[in-house]
């Protein structure tokens, strides 16, 4: 596995440098947010960890320059900003995850391998998905409701909707969605779907009556007759 770790404080490149050599990672580091993006535009990654308070470009508009040029590649943030609206934002950006400072190398591993896995294991099925209202082309990650097209999702809202649409009516927990969604096993924050789910409802119209609570077990997807 090749990453490209975009950080300006030499003692969290160091560590990870000393933890990536351990776990046969190869690791290339820049503490610049410009650097980083000529360094990634000039390799091949297989995964970007991007620090959110950058000089040149910060890890923000790194990500969302990425994702603007249409780049799937997983992108995890690193910051010590820890409040919701602070992971909207970097969900917003298209970030696949958000790990906050302090962390622990294991933690952070465990993370790595979450959302390589999921980046790497697409389910071998149509990519064509119909409902009663909705139209999905997951190669050209196209979305229309009741024929209006649905522009701005991220790439973890598309795959949530895309989730739900195949699992209409069944109810499932945070965790069950953190697994199959973004692969996590033990790690993942459950505010994380808690965010997903409320920019859903957001973006999609009648979203409130599609995305449905199940007070004290998650979430689940139904639709209903206009």
């Amino acid at each position: 596995m090749k990453i490209l770790v975009v950080e300006d404080n030499p003692s969290v490149s160091s560590m990870l440098e000393m933890f990536f050599s351990k776990e046969g990672i190869t690791g290339d580091f820049e503490a610049d947010g410009l650097d980083g993006y000529r360094t990634y535009k000039a390799n091949d990654y297989d995964l970007l960890i991007l620090d959110w308070m950058l000089p040149g470009m910060d890890g923000m508009a790194l990500c969302r320059k990425i994702r603007e040029e249409g780049d799937s590649i997983p992108i995890i943030m690193l910051t010590a900003k820890d409040s919701e609206s602070d992971q909207v934002i970097g969900f917003e950006m298209g970030a696949d995850d958000y790990v906050t400072k302090p962390f622990s190398p294991l933690a952070l591993m465990a993370r790595i391998k979450a959302v390589t896995r999921r980046a790497q294991k697409l389910e071998p099925v149509s990519d064509l998905i119909k409902t009663q209202h909705f139209l999905v082309n997951k190669e050209m990650r196209d979305v229309q409701i009741d024929g209006e097209k649905v522009a701005d999702l991220t790439p973890k809202e598309f795959d949530l909707l895309v989730f739900f649409l195949r699992h209409p009516k069944q109810v499932f927990s945070r965790d069950q969605l953190l697994e199959q969604v973004w692969g996590y096993q033990f790690y993942g924050d459950e505010r994380t779907v808690d965010v997903h789910i409320k920019r859903l409802r957001k973006k999609i119209t009648g979203g409130d009556k599609l995305f449905h609570t199940v007070w004290g077990v998650g979430y689940k997807f139904e639709e209903t007759e206009n």
